[in-house]
């Protein structure tokens, strides 16, 4: 009986690892990145199917809907259409598809909430794409455990961000030291933080 109930046991482990294994694959098959599409249809619209392929939400230049259906973008000419706002609570986007964001211009406010896969990495990247670094003035981490002090530190480059929220971030190791860096190097930022 014990050797049976030890036979189950490690059979549903290995189903969940091999369902974990599925997803993890799955979700890093959205985040590729389509270079010819995005030169198809420009890089806001690739942006944002990529950005609802993955669960976040859109909201576009002039709207104030958030977008979240893939069959529900807008259509028009190419260009006509600038994200302006990336809500990617609770979204499988990670590393592999920031990429898409290179080409947007007119992206003022990003909320990272419950991102599993956001780290350190990811704001790297943010943080060093010219266009971001004019337009972003709002950014949200919340709940995205694989982000750092140096991670957070990284964003000193969005020379132009003026409200950051950190929350529910337990890799952060020391808020204070993270907080007086950014500060020095972004004097008009506002920081609120909820870390404790």
């Amino acid at each position: 009986m014990r050797l049976l109930s030890k036979t189950v046991q490690c059979a549903a482990k290995q189903r969940d690892w091999s369902r974990r294994h599925f997803w993890g694959w799955l979700n890093a098959v959205f985040n590729k990145v389509d270079y010819e599409r995005i030169k198809a249809v420009g890089p806001d619209r690739a942006a944002a199917e990529w950005l609802l392929r993955c669960g976040a939400k859109v909201r576009f230049q002039g709207f104030d809907r958030w977008h979240h259906d893939y069959n529900g973008l807008p259509t028009g000419p190419l260009g006509r259409y600038k994200i302006q706002a990336i809500d990617a609570t609770e979204s499988c986007i990670m590393y592999r598809g920031f990429d898409h964001l290179d080409g947007l211009t007119h992206v003022e406010e990003i909320k990272f909430n419950k991102c599993i896969y956001i780290e350190d990495t990811c704001l790297e990247k943010l943080s060093s794409i010219e266009n971001l670094q004019e337009s972003l003035y709002m950014l949200e981490v919340v709940s995205c455990g694989n982000v750092t002090d140096k991670g957070v530190i990284a964003l000193h480059r969005l020379r132009n961000l003026e409200y950051l929220f950190l929350s529910d971030l337990p890799a952060i190791k020391d808020k204070q030291m993270t907080t007086d860096r950014l500060k020095t190097a972004l004097p008009r930022l506002d920081i609120a933080l909820d870390l404790d």
